[in-house]
């Protein structure tokens, strides 16, 4: 039996349709960012970003764009293929200088702006870039090896120094972007992996793969909006509060849906749930997009000072595993008036190419979702049944790791397939649930225990604010199971009955072997990267002997 949501998919990609797929590639997209991002300037006098110090219509942040991307072409003699390193915490001018970068035809390469001068320094060496485009705050942690190197830089939001030149504005609505060829398979971006097990590896995408990537999630809105009963494309303009770091794919995704349609994108410069919820009521923002920590604390600040979150009509999460029980607390405090969505994707893929949303989500609460038209899945089982690891092609997918063949013949089979690295389960419907990662699974005793879901169990307590389970040596065992969790203020009155109550709430929810041995209360935050991954090697160290 087909089910409405998949009736509905079904439509927007039949042959003729607004998503079909030919060859793996969406018939009717764009197939450069340059045709992307030039269809925006339709957009005028609408509000596109919106900062604490600035406004841009779509208008002005397009004449910007081009502007700086003349300059790069002419004052700078960069060329199709040359790199351009992005590095600025989020502001509007990140989006003026990494769309820039692609009316030029070069590659950006946007970086960690919470990197130190080390980490910037190793990526550096390793993209080789022509022009540094970076914020007052990352000039001290680039100044080094652009004057070694003899890179030129330009400052955003920062003074001029040997080497760096003041950005100013050149927004001439007449000149338009530079004349250069820009074509399907040329690359487009670089984006360097979290790190989180080694070295980053840089992600190399081309403008068909980003091209891709742009459509997915105009894809996913669009059968979100039949799935409701509503036509797809019509209604206001969405109005994002966009928490993610603009470097990361999860931004990406959102920040190609709204321009997609002709939305405004509202930044912070730092994460404050109530600060938030102040941007929210004052422009009147309908869609969240954060990892799942932001999305939690914002919903845990609504609640305690009754803000019924009146203008939001989506809360979207992304970058990191969804503990399930969010939905429910959505569902709980706003009805189905507030859609929940989450999804699936990675630096490899350019962003969401799996969703799960609205009904579907909170009827499926511990999956990712289905596919978009332009993803193939397929889940590679030694065994052949059950889990196995999660595989991935089509059109979002990056084509190889910058200067590291030997990763990306790892990373890739013959025939285009790309090992995520992920345990997933297909169910008969094409919903996929990722169960963990393979390198985050604890073989306990010879049992597979998968953290995520013992996370989950955990978050479902009334006493837990954050969680983390993992694995560490044991002597008979090979590994045992043990958490590190944050509790609510008051929960934990120092007599350790709190943690007894945590692992009998896991042990009647899952088997026993599941519980953790040792469960570790922790004060302070749990330790995340950027992106809301927790950085599971800095707990291990906790646990003696671990």
């Amino acid at each position: 039996m087909v089910s409405g949501g998949q009736a509905g998919e079904a439509r927007l990609s039949a042959p003729g349709a607004p998503f079909a797929v030919e060859d793996g590639v969406y018939v009717g997209g764009p197939r450069t960012l340059r045709e992307f991002v030039e269809v925006v300037w339709a957009y005028g006098d609408r509000v596109f970003l919106v900062s604490e110090e600035l406004t841009l219509t779509y208008r002005e942040f397009f004449d910007a764009a081009c502007g700086l991307a003349r300059r790069l072409v002419g004052e700078y003699g960069l060329r199709p293929g040359d790199r351009a390193v992005v590095a600025m915490r989020n502001l509007p001018e990140w989006q003026v200088a990494f769309w820039a970068t692609q009316l030029a035809g070069l590659v950006a390469v946007p970086l960690n702006a919470w990197w130190t001068e080390d980490e910037f320094t190793y990526a550096l060496d390793d993209c080789a870039p022509g022009v540094l485009l970076v914020d007052g705050e990352r000039v001290a942690r680039v100044r080094g090896w652009a004057a070694e190197h003899g890179v030129p830089g330009v400052v955003f939001r920062g003074e001029a120094e040997e080497g760096f030149v003041a950005y100013v504005v050149d927004d001439d609505p007449l000149l338009g972007p530079p004349l250069v060829d820009v074509l399907p398979e040329h690359d487009s971006t670089i984006v360097y992996t979290s790190g989180t097990t080694g070295r980053p590896k840089g992600a190399v995408a081309t403008h068909l793969a980003q091209a891709g990537a742009a459509m997915n999630p105009r894809y996913f809105a669009a059968a979100a909006a039949l799935a409701r009963g509503d036509v797809p494309g019509t209604g206001p303009a969405p109005v994002s509060l966009t928490t993610f770091p603009f470097f990361h794919v999860a931004a990406f995704t959102s920040f190609y849906a709204v321009m997609a349609a002709g939305g405004t994108l509202v930044m912070m410069r730092k994460w404050d749930a109530r600060q938030a919820l102040e941007l929210i009521r004052k422009h009147g923002v309908t869609h969240y997009a954060g990892v799942p920590t932001t999305a939690l604390q914002l919903l845990d600040a609504a609640r305690s000072v009754g803000d019924p979150l009146e203008s939001l009509t989506l809360l979207s999460t992304g970058g990191a595993a969804a503990p399930p029980g969010i939905v429910a607390g959505i569902t709980s405090g706003y009805g189905e008036r507030v859609e929940p969505r989450n999804g699936y994707g990675l630096t490899e893929t350019c962003g969401g190419v799996l969703s799960n949303v609205g009904a579907e989500y909170r009827a499926h609460p511990g999956s990712v979702g289905r596919p978009s038209p332009a993803t193939e899945v397929r889940i590679d089982r030694p065994d052949g049944e059950g889990v196995g690891e999660l595989w991935l092609r089509g059109q979002s997918l990056i084509r190889g790791y910058w200067k590291n063949e030997a990763a990306t013949r790892a990373a890739f089979t013959d025939d285009g397939w790309f090992r995520t690295g992920d345990l997933a389960r297909v169910d008969e419907d094409g919903r996929v649930s990722v169960v963990d990662r393979l390198t985050d699974m604890v073989i306990r005793g010879g049992e597979n225990v998968y953290c995520v879901e013992v996370e989950g169990v955990l978050h479902e307590h009334p006493d837990v604010v954050d969680a983390a389970v993992l694995g560490v040596p044991h002597p008979v065992l090979g590994e045992e199971v043990v958490a590190v969790v944050r509790l609510r203020g008051g929960a934990d009155d120092g007599t350790g009955a709190v943690v007894e109550r945590l692992r009998a709430h896991v042990g009647a929810r899952l088997a026993a072997f599941k519980v953790p041995a040792r469960v570790l209360v922790r004060e302070e935050e749990l330790p995340r990267n950027p992106t809301g991954k927790i950085l599971k090697r800095e707990l291990r160290g906790s646990f003696s002997g671990a």
